[in-house]
């Protein structure tokens, strides 16, 4: 049974930062690209970063580059979304996703290819 168990969500002020971790089990974690996606109230899920097999390729969202860092390590199963200078449009429900991959340089996928989610956390940035 695969499961993807997201923490690290919680309330920030304008301007802080979050660390969020996808604990990954079940599936042969090395197989899969990863990536983080969210959802705010009332909008669509949407895409907001992606890592490869490896890890050596990322792929961002514009509203997140230069903002939200992806990583992986793939010893521990895990991966992580380093949110820095977030705002009050980044409140959202931030679910982690795996997307079965052949190729090692594939990061990005869109919310209909994914094979698996996790259930979410919440991400509550202040003004």
């Amino acid at each position: 049974q695969v499961q993807l168990v997201e923490s690290g969500g919680g309330l920030v002020q304008g301007g802080g930062s979050l660390r969020l971790s996808c604990a990954a089990s079940g599936l042969t974690f090395s197989n899969y690209a990863m990536g983080w996606f969210r959802q705010a109230q009332g909008k669509e899920r949407e895409f907001a970063a992606a890592i490869s097999r490896t890890g050596t390729i990322t792929s961002y969202a514009d509203s997140v580059k230069g903002r939200f860092f992806v990583s992986r390590d793939n010893v521990k199963n895990t991966i992580y979304l380093q949110m820095n200078s977030l705002r009050p449009e980044d409140k959202a429900v931030y679910y982690c996703a795996a997307a079965f991959r052949t190729s090692y340089s594939a990061a990005y996928f869109g919310t209909n290819e994914a094979n698996y989610w996790g259930q979410g956390t919440q991400v509550t940035v202040s003004s």
